[in-house]
C-alpha cells in the first residue's frame, strides 16, 4: 500500500510564503511525474506544478513565476514553494505522483491566505 502525505499549509497574509511537502510511503519501486493541485471552493481541482523524474517542471499560468516545485528522489518527497500569496491561492492542496504505474493522491492540506 502506497500513501502520499502532505505537510506544510496554514494560514498566511497577502504576500506571505508557505512550502508544502508530500511525501510517499509505502512498497514503492517507481516513482514517474510528481505534482500539486488545488481546489478552491465551488471550483474544479486544477493542476499548480508538475515535475518529472527527470525534473522537467510545468505550471499552471496563475502561479508561475511565484510558486517552485522540486523534488527529492531519494526521499520520495516532492516540495511546492510558494511566494507572493494571494488570496485566490486560497485553497486544499493535493499531492499527487505516479507511483508503481497508478495515479496516487495524497488527502490534501489547507492553504488559506488571508489578512
Amino acid at each position: 500500500q502506497v500513501q502520499l502525505v502532505e505537510s506544510g499549509g496554514g494560514l498566511v497574509q497577502p504576500g506571505g510564503s508557505l512550502r508544502l511537502s508530500c511525501a510517499a510511503s509505502g512498497s514503492i519501486f517507481s516513482i514517474e511525474n510528481m505534482g500539486w493541485y488545488r481546489q478552491a471552493p465551488g471550483k474544479e481541482r486544477e493542476l499548480v506544478a508538475l515535475i518529472t523524474h527527470g525534473g522537467s517542471t510545468n505550471y499552471a499560468d496563475s502561479v508561475k513565476g511565484r510558486f517552485t516545485i522540486s523534488r527529492d528522489n531519494a526521499r520520495n518527497t516532492v516540495y511546492l514553494q510558494m511566494n507572493s500569496l494571494k488570496p485566490e491561492d486560497t485553497a486544499v492542496y493535493y499531492c499527487n505522483a505516479i507511483v508503481n504505474f497508478s495515479d496516487s493522491w495524497g488527502q490534501g492540506t489547507q492553504v488559506t491566505v488571508s489578512s
